[in-house]
């Protein structure tokens, strides 16, 4: 019997798990909650988030609640008699009522291997920290911040040239095909099985700000390649050349020989490559 699945999800993340879930027979998805609408483009037209916009594909019901705590929310959810949450990429913490709504508990998609990487920007600083691999947790939710017991992982190898877009689209197909094997497992056992995160291993992936695309060429350059990529597309690689800003979109280490030059410096033009520019030990 497909157990019913409500699926808490805002941004393109969120669409492949979403999408899995309506193809699979384990998943019977009877609600979506996403974040409200919101401005977007030049004109700044109200633009649903793309989980609402699949949802209305397939004619799922959607909710967008502007806040979940104190507004009744909770008492709306488990009117729904849901067997299990699905939550990927939502954008807001979950709180007690909501999580103890559904039957068997809330499930996160988390784009790490937890717990390295718990909070909001797993794919951009596993990127930035030059990790040489990152993966999918699916965790039972509690309430704290990428906290709950691990139910399942899968690795998954970061390639020399992968950004934030490349990594996240290959997290998010993943993490869609092993949360359709946990379902599964949970539909045919009755229960979820987990194992706690060790909190001495945590690292914790903030928000990215505007502030942390500028370049610091005074770091290896592996580094900084590394930065570059995990910046991309946003907040967009940035350095500076007096007022100036110029974007960097895209960079890799090369071999060059340039005695003396300071960090920062442009050594050369190359045509097939641009701009060379030295870092603490090597060029961009």
């Amino acid at each position: 019997m497909a157990l019913r699945t409500v699926y808490f999800g805002t941004p393109p993340f969120a669409v492949p798990p979403l999408q899995a879930l309506i193809d699979s027979a384990v998943a019977d998805v009877i609600a979506v909650i996403s974040q409200p609408d919101k401005p977007a483009g030049r004109g700044r037209r109200l633009t649903p988030p793309p989980v609402k916009v699949l949802a209305e594909q397939h004619g799922i019901p959607v909710l967008q609640p502007a806040r979940l705590r104190g507004t009744g929310f909770a008492q709306q959810l488990a009117a729904l008699h849901p067997d299990v949450a699905v939550v990927a990429a939502y954008g807001k913490i979950l709180p007690r009522d909501v999580l103890e709504a559904p039957r068997l508990g809330c499930i996160n998609i988390h784009a790490s291997l937890l717990p390295r990487h718990r909070g909001a920007a797993p794919i951009q600083w596993a990127l930035i920290e030059g990790d040489a691999e990152t993966g999918v947790t699916i965790m039972r939710m509690d309430e704290g911040m990428d906290t709950g017991p691990i139910i399942a992982q899968e690795r998954v190898e970061i390639l020399e040239d992968d950004d934030q877009q490349s990594l996240s689209d290959m997290l998010s197909m993943t993490g869609a095909r092993l949360m359709v094997e946990v379902l599964e497992e949970i539909a045919r056992t009755g229960e979820i099985r987990s194992v706690p995160q060790s909190d001495a291993l945590a690292t914790h992936a903030r928000l990215l700000t505007k502030d942390d695309g500028l370049i610091d060429w005074d770091r290896p350059a592996r580094r900084v390649v590394d930065h570059i990529r995990g910046v991309t597309p946003w907040p967009g690689a940035q350095t500076a050349n007096g007022a100036r800003l110029f974007k960097v979109l895209q960079a890799e280490p090369i071999p060059a020989d340039h005695p003396g030059a300071e960090p920062g410096d442009v050594v050369e033009i190359d045509a097939r490559r641009g701009f060379v520019v030295a870092a603490r030990d090597g060029f961009v």
